[in-house]
């Protein structure tokens, strides 16, 4: 183990060079540890021996609580094993206990590059440049490559949906595993294909403006056209109108202007303007 260019031991003199800066260059997972620790001992070779078939793709830094209690305290350890995962110089995620060799694979797969990644990442360019039959065809390279790899799966739905095929981008999405189903991005994409599907299924948006006009009580009218500013990037208009549904029509598809919300600011993720929407929904129901 000792042996290993992979492993290091991690005291104050190596922490900032190995954990903080070495993140930055390569994920580095830190073990926090100590010798009278029993799940430590089972766990340790895992690791060790996980680290080496990586090769490289990971760092191993193992911390004896013991010696390091600075370090240890700084990251308010109190339960051991504790294990961390440091990208560019941040924690990115964390597991306690002595997890079986499948769940720790599972762990680290979800943020180690992978091979496939740079074809996925091609892609995704090509996607952008609208170029959908290229960005496909690179996609089922990468599959056949790689076919466990979950990136590859949501790039192809977004390159389904892009294209108009929202039914088949939503069976891929609904393949995959329970645990990465809420996962920011497929998240972020269920959402984009709700909106889409509402928009496109329904009148265009100058109709239901001139709807709105005749009637400003038509709900369906205005959860059509919220709907189509979501597709068109006109958020705090959209907001406006499924707030003004929930204010005088809550009952409207069983409160389907409150569900929609919820969608959007899952689509939005950590856009600062989700807590603006999030205090006006609160206000309003209160």
């Amino acid at each position: 183990m000792a042996d290993s260019p992979f492993i290091f031991e991690i005291d104050d003199s190596n922490y900032e060079q190995i954990v903080l800066l070495g993140s930055r260059q390569v994920p580095v997972l830190v073990d926090f540890w100590a010798t009278w620790c029993q799940p430590c001992q089972v766990l340790m070779p895992v690791l060790a021996q996980l680290v080496d078939e990586y090769n490289g793709r990971f760092i191993l830094a193992k911390i004896n609580t013991e010696e390091q209690q600075a370090i240890a305290a700084q990251f308010g350890i109190r339960s051991i094993p504790t294990v961390k995962l440091f990208k560019n110089g941040q924690p990115v995620d964390e597991f306690m206990g002595a997890l079986p060799e499948a769940q720790i694979r599972a762990f680290l797969d979800k943020h180690l590059p992978r091979a496939s990644d740079g074809i996925v990442a091609q892609a995704e360019q090509r996607l952008a440049a609208g170029d959908y039959p290229g960005a496909v065809e690179l996609l089922e390279q990468a599959h056949a490559s790689d076919p466990a790899n979950p990136r590859i799966v949501v790039a192809m739905a977004h390159a389904q949906a892009a294209s108009g095929d929202t039914a088949g981008a939503q069976q891929l999405l609904d393949g995959l595993p329970e645990d990465q189903q809420n996962e920011p991005d497929i998240k972020h994409l269920r959402s984009q294909l709700f909106f889409g599907d509402v928009a496109v299924s329904g009148p265009s948006p100058s109709e239901l403006a001139n709807r709105l006009s005749s009637d400003p009580g038509d709900s369906e009218a205005r959860f059509g056209l919220a709907a189509n500013q979501v597709m068109s990037g006109d958020i705090d208009g959209a907001v406006d109108n499924y707030l003004a549904i929930m204010q005088k029509d809550r009952k409207f598809g069983d409160d389907a202007a409150r569900a929609a919300l919820l969608r959007l600011f899952d689509m939005l993720g950590d856009d600062p303007a989700v807590n603006r929407y999030r205090a006006r929904m609160f206000t309003l129901l209160h």
